[in-house]
């Protein structure tokens, strides 16, 4: 078949590496894709946004499946815009309908989901401009630290954690008054749980799944988890501390409910959940849903994954997910990425990237990157993601970390702790 994958990040060169090695998997197109993802299929200039030339590059192309990479069109609508066109509602649509993206596009949506089907997670209140005074009095009440949640899709940014309630104040004062744009007009404001965190990613039908390999991400800039958030400085999967009764909580406590909450909402839903999840004692709590894979996890997950990608995305629409049986590598993942100096805050592009060709025993995968006259240059904040497999995580980060110290960019960072709280 021929498959359209959008977005333009390390998880959608994971999807492509993985997907082209499927015989079911005629042609690949990616858009826009990046230097690493024209590896393995043609990278096409379309914004995964821009749903009436994603749907007119279908039809042209004889498409049969759309993969969808990034969240922001799943929260836009794009499974629903297929499905509502004559012309191409026969297009498998990999993600949920719009109404269930609201799970990763609403916090105020998720949390009153998860509230009124007891599913755990932290204690909540959410406000607006015209509720600021009642949310100023409901911070005096709460214990510290307080985490402040913009409503909406803030580009990983929305997010605060704060050990001071004046400086909470004056960040719900200036989240209300248009700090993240549109995402802040409502803010959540939660109780925060101390624990350890990781990743459960359902692969789903709407009505059986598949739990795919478990991770853990590093999203902090600074070793040991210090400074600034990002969208994730490395990962590491299996996780040595979720084992089977822990998993098995998972599996009753949230997926089983989170997927009959989706069905009485009526909520089509074709595609991955991530679950960031927090283990607080010996239990399982809710921090977010995702509505598609997360990065950089994907980059440690689908190297473990044994099963072929496509005959499972293929499985959701035939309706025959669940005879599908989901093979997984025992060896452990971890990838490390190379971000741009300055990064999370100003850093610049174009800087040329060499010694790729030296990488060994590692794969790379390719996030913010650019081929232009001749040379793989930076595009982005995270540019590279190199993920090795090896029997244990510190082998396998030891492994990832030779072959970082191999790849040359100007302003290069790295971190070299992934896995150090394990």
């Amino acid at each position: 078949m021929n498959i359209l994958l959008l977005g333009s990040g390390g998880r959608e060169h994971a999807f492509a590496w993985k997907m082209s090695q499927s015989p079911l998997c005629k042609a690949l197109f990616i858009a826009p894709g990046n230097a690493g993802t024209a590896q393995h299929g043609t990278n096409v200039a379309l914004s995964p946004n821009d749903f009436e030339a994603v749907g007119a590059y279908v039809l042209e192309k004889e498409i049969s499946m759309v993969v969808v990479g990034p969240e922001e069109p799943l929260v836009r609508g794009i499974y629903d815009y297929f499905k509502a066109d004559d012309t191409l509602k026969h297009v498998r649509v990999i993600g949920p309908s719009a109404l269930g993206a609201k799970l990763e596009g609403s916090k105020a949506f998720a949390k009153a989901f998860m509230q009124q089907r007891d599913i755990p997670t932290a204690a909540y209140a959410e406000f607006t401009p015209e509720t600021l005074e009642e949310g100023l009095s409901y911070i005096d009440r709460q214990d510290l630290p307080i985490v402040l949640k913009a409503d909406g899709l803030a580009a990983g940014k929305g997010v605060l954690i704060l050990n001071d309630r004046a400086e909470a104040k004056a960040e719900l004062k200036a989240m209300l008054s248009g700090k993240f744009g549109e995402a802040s007009e409502r803010v959540v404001i939660e109780a925060f749980l101390d624990g350890i965190e990781f990743s459960v990613f359902v692969l789903t039908d709407g009505k059986s799944y598949k739990i795919l390999p478990i991770a853990k991400d590093y999203k902090r800039i600074g070793e040991g988890d210090t400074g600034l958030n990002t969208g994730g400085m490395g990962a590491i999967s299996p996780v040595p501390f979720v084992d089977d009764t822990l998993l098995k909580k998972v599996e009753n406590w949230i997926v089983s409910p989170t997927l009959t909450g989706l069905k009485e909402l009526e909520a089509p839903y074709e595609g991955f959940i991530f679950l960031g999840l927090i283990k607080v004692g010996e239990d399982p709590y809710v921090i977010e849903y995702n509505c598609r894979m997360g990065d950089p996890e994907t980059e440690v997950v689908f190297p473990r994954l044994k099963s072929d990608l496509v005959e499972l995305l293929a499985a959701i629409g035939d309706g025959t997910l669940e005879s599908k049986k989901l093979e997984v590598e025992e060896q452990s993942a971890a990838t490390v990425f190379l971000v741009s100096g300055g990064y999370p805050e100003a850093y610049e592009k174009g800087k040329i990237i060499t010694g790729l060709e030296q990488v060994e025993g590692s794969l790379i995968l390719h996030a913010g990157t650019k081929t232009e006259d001749g040379a793989v240059k930076t595009n982005g904040g995270r540019v590279l993601a190199l993920t090795s497999l090896a029997g244990n995580y510190k082998e396998a980060v030891k492994q990832s970390l030779e072959n970082a110290a191999r790849v040359q960019f100007e302003g290069k960072y790295y971190r070299t702790d992934i896995g150090f709280d394990l």
